[in-house]
């Protein structure tokens, strides 16, 4: 999959998939406006460009925009050099929504129809770091 951001500065490649999730923790949804829609790439990413600013949002991650555009372009993973990327970049890519996560953060005031897999937020830790 290629995939670029809103000014063309930024382009990255990575493996292509169909499988979508979505973010519904606090910090998505203030970095984002919403949930993120987000495409995990593992480490397998090819990234292009010298509009990058990466941020440094916890111990753990880090988070990525252009600079001359403010398109959003992934999640970092430090521990596990593991890319989730927004799906946005990728305009010509047909995505299956299959997994929520941090649904016990979900606002009240929006809902998706799909039948997805949906985890809570300590289930989301527990799955990553096999600790409660």
């Amino acid at each position: 999959m290629k995939g670029k951001c809103l000014c063309g500065k930024i382009e990255i490649e990575t493996e292509t998939t169909t499988e979508l999730g979505l973010c519904h923790c606090a910090m998505c949804r203030r970095w984002s406006g919403g949930p993120m829609f987000a495409v995990h790439a593992g480490s397998n990413v090819t990234i292009s460009g010298d509009t990058i600013k990466r941020y440094d949002s916890s111990e753990w991650a880090e988070r990525a925009f252009c600079t001359h555009c403010g398109t959003h372009l992934f999640y970092y993973l430090k521990p596990n050099n593991e890319y989730v990327l927004t799906a946005g970049l990728f305009q010509d890519q047909d995505f299956n929504l299959s997994n929520e996560i941090f649904i016990d953060e979900k606002p009240t005031y929006y809902s998706f129809s799909n039948q997805t897999e949906k985890l809570t937020g300590q289930q989301v830790f527990e799955l990553y770091t096999g600790k409660e």
